[in-house]
């Protein structure tokens, strides 16, 4: 361009090579356009898929009573809320359905934020801070371990799912001020279950503070559908639980509940609640009428579990690794990047949508398939991903992964 100077340097000419490093490492990722709304089958760039990769495990993301509760409300909420919660976003529908969780949940009260990620980022940072330590499990979710960092408390790993581990730790002389232990309860890439009656204990036994992610979990576990904590029995026993609106509950935003006081500071302290504008009102409404369905029809959840066992039995007698699920989310782990991409785009080829997970969404060497079991799955759909599975190990000539 005439008159541009000569000298100027382009300060984000590394992008070019460091995105070509990520296509050579298979860690780039691709957007998608989704011209459907989510269901048993969805429309992925212009192709019709079954749809393995959705996280509306009960199938309400496009349940018509959803969608009706959400038309009922436009017209009295509009849309966007105008401004954070403390400033005036704060509607009936936000108070309506933070009443309503707390009801759910079993507990005196509960806060809504915009996402999950918010919920837990700034839960974390809340709690604990410089002078204070938090302790991790090392497959939490990105939330939590960015709430941990944020937080800027001395941050301890543990191993995964190694409650003896923390125990040690726990045990060792500190000077902290607060310590809180974070874990989600349903890892979201693995499908198994956090050993929360013993981290109870643990954490009790050491006076630190337990909180747990229940995104995953809430409405799929537990008899009411509370999630793990619930199904463990320890619900009285965990005073932080997170929660979502966007995977079960098929609406948008996230959530906390505990007592009073631990929302009462949360108002005052959660930077993320502060200062976001609130959940679109709208988007309370579906919530609200996913706690009915949640609470009405427990066979969903019932469903999901059972059809998830079968799923994952099948694929162990087939020989696929599967890890240590015992949940709706199953593992196909191929360990290498590749191998999971090449699966992948096999079965898009063959129909199915089936997301290839790659680090840094897990560690290294546990590139894996991730196959989510929803509501709407029916059994010759499971019956025939295994099929083309083992298509897909003869064709790709991968042999045993």
């Amino acid at each position: 361009m005439e008159g541009r100077p000569q000298w100027k340097v382009d300060v984000l000419g590394w992008l070019t090579e460091s995105l070509e490093e990520l296509d050579r490492q298979s860690l780039r990722r691709t957007r998608r356009c989704r011209t459907s709304s989510q269901g048993r089958t969805i429309w992925l760039d212009g192709r019709e898929l079954l749809n393995f990769g959705s996280n509306d495990y009960l199938g309400l993301a496009s349940d018509p009573r959803l969608i009706t509760a959400v038309r009922n409300s436009l017209e009295k909420e509009g849309w966007g809320s105008g401004a954070s919660a403390l400033v005036c976003g704060r509607s009936s529908a936000h108070a309506a359905l933070e009443e309503a969780l707390a009801k759910f949940e079993g507990c005196e009260a509960a806060l809504l934020f915009p996402t999950g990620f918010a919920a837990n980022v700034g839960t974390i940072a809340a709690l604990v801070g410089p002078g204070d330590a938090v302790y991790c499990d090392r497959k939490n979710h990105a939330s939590i371990i960015d709430g941990c960092k944020l937080s800027r408390a001395d941050l301890r790993v543990f191993p995964h799912a190694d409650v003896d581990t923390l125990d040690q730790l726990l045990a060792k002389p500190h000077r902290h001020r607060r310590r809180l232990v974070v874990t989600d309860t349903l890892f979201s890439m693995d499908g198994d279950l956090a050993p929360i009656a013993q981290l109870v204990e643990v954490c009790e036994r050491h006076g630190v503070i337990l909180m747990v992610d229940e995104a995953h979990a809430t409405g799929v576990f537990g008899k009411r559908g509370r999630g793990v904590v619930e199904f463990y029995g320890v619900e009285d026993r965990v005073p932080v639980r997170v929660g979502t609106l966007s995977k079960a509950m098929g609406s948008v935003g996230g959530f906390v509940v505990g007592s009073t006081h631990l929302v009462e500071w949360l108002v005052q302290k959660a930077r993320p609640y502060m200062f976001s504008t609130a959940l679109p009102g709208a988007a309370c409404y579906a919530a609200m009428a996913a706690l009915e369905i949640i609470e009405r029809e427990p066979h969903r959840r019932e469903v999901v579990l059972e059809r998830a066992e079968f799923l994952r039995e099948v694929l162990r007698r087939e020989a696929w690794d599967v890890g240590r699920s015992t949940s709706q989310i199953i593992p196909v782990i191929v360990h290498q990047p590749e191998t999971a991409l090449l699966l992948s785009r096999f079965l898009e080829s063959r129909g199915f949508f089936v997301p290839a997970i790659r680090p840094p969404a897990v560690p290294d060497n546990e590139a894996c398939l991730r196959i989510s079991v929803t509501f709407h799955h029916q059994t010759s759909d499971l019956q025939r991903l295994v099929e083309t599975l083992g298509e897909a190990r003869r064709r790709l000539g991968l042999g045993d992964t």
